[in-house]
């Protein structure tokens, strides 16, 4: 008599009997996880909870209640698509393409990049492309050493936090910049053998400003292909930052009066001739809570405040909101 036991993913034992099993047995060999069969490839992570379609729902909402951002929303829908239908063709035993997620986000500051990010990650989670989902997010100094040999283990211990999940590095550009002999260069290669080491389980974007990040795809003539998906994030046009800003204020339960809302128009439109890379929506959080600040500090001096008075946001209140 012998059991032979193969343990797959940390699941409970699989066990193939030349023995007779018991009932209690049988019941607990009817309730493990089924394999799959895909020719050999695996390329999706098991999702063991079915009803994750409404949390995927919920991803989607939460994207589209973003701003602007219309093609970048388009491509994230083509994503889902793409992915859902290889999952489809991979159940028929159909052929399926490689699902090579690389991508790389161009685009001025603020203009929501590191939040689309995190959204793709919590998608391709409940999709099953990634285990975990989580994003990392790190730049130059995270993963560049001062001497031989630092920037390899500072670069692979990013990675390894980043398993199961993206890696997002912002300002990538800045690894390039110190020509051959410097350390980002490392940093570079090692990234591109993570990629293939764990291709299965990563996902790695890299950000920064549209003509730098040009010129960076071009100083490795890999990086190009490496990357399959690049999204461009335009600036936010006024409309779409006044919007952003009463989102902003609506969430923290606050409201712009016409007066102050004509005066936050006049501050964007002023900020964005004055300083083109003004910081897009983080430009406007900044003039938000510059405002509440004030705000209390108005009110502070004001005996007994209405409920009216701690919700409104008044033009005295922004005043100098664009310095």
């Amino acid at each position: 008599m012998s059991v032979n036991i193969k343990f797959r993913h940390n699941l409970p034992p699989l066990i193939y009997r030349t023995a007779p099993i018991s009932d209690a047995g049988n019941i607990y060999l009817r309730n493990l996880p089924k394999q799959q069969k895909n020719k050999g490839r695996a390329i999706l992570h098991k999702n063991d909870d079915q009803d994750n379609e409404d949390r995927i729902k919920e991803i989607f909402k939460e994207l589209e209640e973003m701003i602007g951002l219309n093609k970048v929303k388009t491509l994230i829908h083509e994503l889902h698509a793409f992915v859902e239908i290889q999952k489809k063709r991979e159940q028929e035993n159909l052929a399926i393409e490689p699902l090579v997620l690389h991508m790389i986000f161009k685009g001025n500051p603020g203009s929501g990049k590191t939040t689309v990010a995190r959204l793709i990650g919590k998608l391709f989670k409940e999709m099953g492309v990634l285990e975990k989902g989580h994003v990392v997010e790190c730049e130059r100094a995270d993963l560049v050493g001062e001497y031989i040999g630092h920037t390899a283990s500072k670069t692979k211990e990013m990675v390894r936090k980043a398993l199961g999940g993206v890696l997002f590095i912002d300002e990538a550009y800045s690894l390039a910049r110190g020509g051959e002999k410097d350390f980002g260069k490392e940093a570079i290669d090692t990234l591109v053998k993570a990629m293939e080491d764990h291709k299965d389980n990563l996902i790695l974007i890299l950000a920064g400003y549209r003509i730098e990040m040009d010129r960076f795809i071009e100083t490795n003539p890999g990086l190009r292909s490496r990357f399959p998906i690049q999204i461009n994030f335009p600036d936010y046009t006024i409309d779409e930052l006044l919007a952003i800003g009463e989102l902003m204020l609506k969430k923290r339960e606050y409201i712009l009066t016409p007066e102050s809302k004509a005066a936050f128009r006049k501050i964007l439109e002023r900020t964005v001739v004055q300083h083109p890379y003004s910081g897009n929506a983080r430009m406007v959080r900044n003039i938000i809570e510059k405002a509440i600040r004030k705000q209390a500090v108005r009110l502070y001096k004001q005996a007994n405040p209405s409920r009216e008075d701690l919700i409104f946001i008044l033009e005295t209140d922004l005043e100098g909101g664009d310095n």
